[in-house]
């Protein structure tokens, strides 16, 4: 038992940074995290020794989220809050690399959730695309075709970003 609990341990670092590319929120993510880990150890057992606990517990935490937006769905509350401005960053940033970063950050969190949970799954996390279907519980293609889309919409969302740069820069 205490292997089990030791590696599923080991994925929190993950699992934090899958739950706050969902949630713009910190603690909502946070708070994810918290209830994934609940679960998997009530359901201890349904976790095959010997596997990784990583893909069972991202399907966990998916299921989770899904369930989350759902209710807030029915119940007509805003799901995430968006990020102003301030939150973003307390300092401004004076490198290039940070300013691009934001940027992609951003741009990420502005695309749809389903679009984003692929993205996520395949580019950041490093889940095959079969594993990262299984997990969201769609095809294979439909994953692929949400990547693709997310991937057009960040590219759009980029080079506006860029050109406003460039915009700020020339009006200085």
């Amino acid at each position: 038992m205490d292997a089990k609990k030791a590696a599923i341990l080991g994925e929190i670092p993950r699992l934090r940074r899958y739950a706050r590319s969902l949630l713009r929120d910190r603690d909502s993510a946070d708070d994810l995290v918290q209830d994934c880990l609940e679960r998997a150890l009530v359901r201890l057992d349904n976790w095959q020794t010997g596997e990784s606990p990583r893909r069972w517990l991202f399907t966990i935490m998916h299921h989770l989220f899904i369930d989350q937006m759902r209710k807030v769905n029915r119940r007509g509350e805003g799901a995430m809050l968006p990020l102003e401005a301030g939150e973003a960053q307390a300092a401004p940033a004076e490198q290039v690399e940070s300013i691009a970063s934001r940027e992609i950050i951003d741009a990420l969190q502005a695309i749809s959730p389903d679009r984003r949970a692929a993205l996520v799954m395949v580019a950041i996390e490093g889940f095959s695309y079969a594993e990262a279907a299984n997990i969201l519980g769609v095809p294979a293609g439909t994953l692929m075709s949400r990547i693709a889309r997310g991937r057009d919409e960040l590219r759009g969302l980029l080079d506006d970003a860029a050109r406003r740069r460039a915009i700020r820069i020339v009006e200085k």
